[in-house]
């Protein structure tokens, strides 16, 4: 027999006995939020600039852009980015822009190019940025390649993902950044999934929106036909990684292993992880051999959002079987998300002003919400942004 995954085996028995006793993973305390951490657009332009213009962004996933010459564009928070696959196999970012006029190079999407031509005036640039030619050189006056090249972004590939800075000239060393987070990552294999299917969900206010990701708490009433039918309610395993998270949640066959032999024990069968890239990234394999990789960015407002969901399967799906099980799976990781928990955020985004709240009261079974939100305080510089209740 295979030898069991030690890991895997602790996480199972930690939550087998959180089952057991009807307990989970908590803080040492409840939090609280003001409204104001969700409202006000002073501390929400501040967050965004600290949190998502500054700190690197999973901004795509490696198998997005498969071979040299391919590319992603895609608008980020109102900014036009792309990314592209030199000749050298290594991933560049770029804001999708012309030097001269300011064009978009490329539409959203993907494809293949062997360089990016403007469509206004055909300045022509080669994949690495650099500005190789204009249509009417000699009657335009001079530019060089070292002042018009295209504007890049400060871009790193890891674990099967694509990481940039969003702001010109921000660096980062993703290694010192994604710390000890980097191996539960690497375990995860992203670069080798099949990429099923992708979309952008509009949703409520960022922080609203995020921590739904963050708890099962919620799962028996907001997910009774969705996830819920699958995993425990209040039941988490809780897990740090300097800002970034993991966590555990027991499947509905989790008792199961309480009539095995631990030898017996396969343990992903019955546990959920998900893995929490700080501030927007939540990678979750939630059935069998498929994967749901969700990036929530805030809106131009603190109302609103968007998600980009993508639906990996393990690999392509050929027969009529696969494919019936990884849409089945697509449509429920959407009607989850789409559906239900930003239906719920919609409501509570309708009443945030009503005044019915001053704060909000985040418990101890809450965990990963009470560290996101002192994560936030932390890369922020917002010393008011957590109080911790007595």
């Amino acid at each position: 027999m295979q030898a069991r995954d030690p890991e895997a085996m602790s996480l199972v028995r930690r939550a087998l006995e959180h089952f057991q006793n009807k307990t989970t993973d908590q803080a040492p305390a409840t939090l609280t939020q003001p409204i104001s951490a969700y409202t006000d657009p002073t501390r929400f332009r501040h967050e965004v600039q600290a949190l998502f213009m500054r700190l690197p962004l999973a901004l795509a996933m490696s198998i997005e852009l498969p071979a040299p010459k391919t590319y992603r564009a895609m608008t980020v928070m109102g900014l036009p980015i792309v990314l592209v696959r030199g000749e050298d196999s290594r991933v560049r970012a770029f804001l999708n822009a012309c030097r001269h006029r300011g064009a978009l190079l490329c539409r959203d999407g993907r494809g293949t190019l062997e360089r990016f031509v403007c469509p206004y005036h055909a300045w022509q640039y080669d994949l690495r940025g650099r500005l190789t030619g204009l249509y009417g050189a000699s009657t335009f006056g001079e530019v060089s390649a070292e002042t018009h090249s295209m504007t890049e972004l400060a871009c790193e590939e890891r674990a099967g993902l694509v990481w940039a800075a969003l702001t010109p000239g921000v660096t980062f060393d993703i290694d010192e950044w994604l710390g000890d987070f980097v191996g539960p990552l690497e375990g995860l294999r992203l670069a080798h999934w099949h990429l099923y299917d992708q979309r952008d969900i509009p949703g409520p206010g960022w922080k609203i929106a995020w921590e739904g990701y963050l708890e099962s708490y919620h799962h028996n009433t907001v997910h009774p036909n969705t996830v819920g039918k699958f995993t425990i309610g209040n039941l988490t395993l809780h897990d740090t990684y300097g800002p970034h998270q993991r966590i555990v949640f027991g499947r509905r066959s989790l008792p199961d292993l309480l009539t095995q032999a631990p030898e017996q024990w396969e343990p992903d069968v019955h546990i959920r992880r998900i893995h929490l890239g700080f501030p927007n990234l939540a990678v979750s394999g939630v059935l069998g051999d498929h994967c749901l990789v969700s990036q929530v960015f805030p809106g131009p407002t603190p109302e609103t959002t968007m998600t980009r969901q993508s639906v990996l399967s393990a690999r392509e799906p050929r027969t009529d079987e696969e494919k019936a099980a990884t849409e089945a799976f697509s449509q429920i990781a959407m009607k989850a998300v789409r559906d239900e928990d930003y239906v719920i955020g919609a409501g509570v985004q309708s009443a945030i002003l009503s005044g019915a709240n001053q704060a909000f009261t985040i418990g101890r079974n809450e965990p990963a919400v009470q560290h996101f939100h002192r994560m936030v305080a932390r890369f922020a510089g917002e010393a008011h942004a957590v109080d911790t209740a007595r």
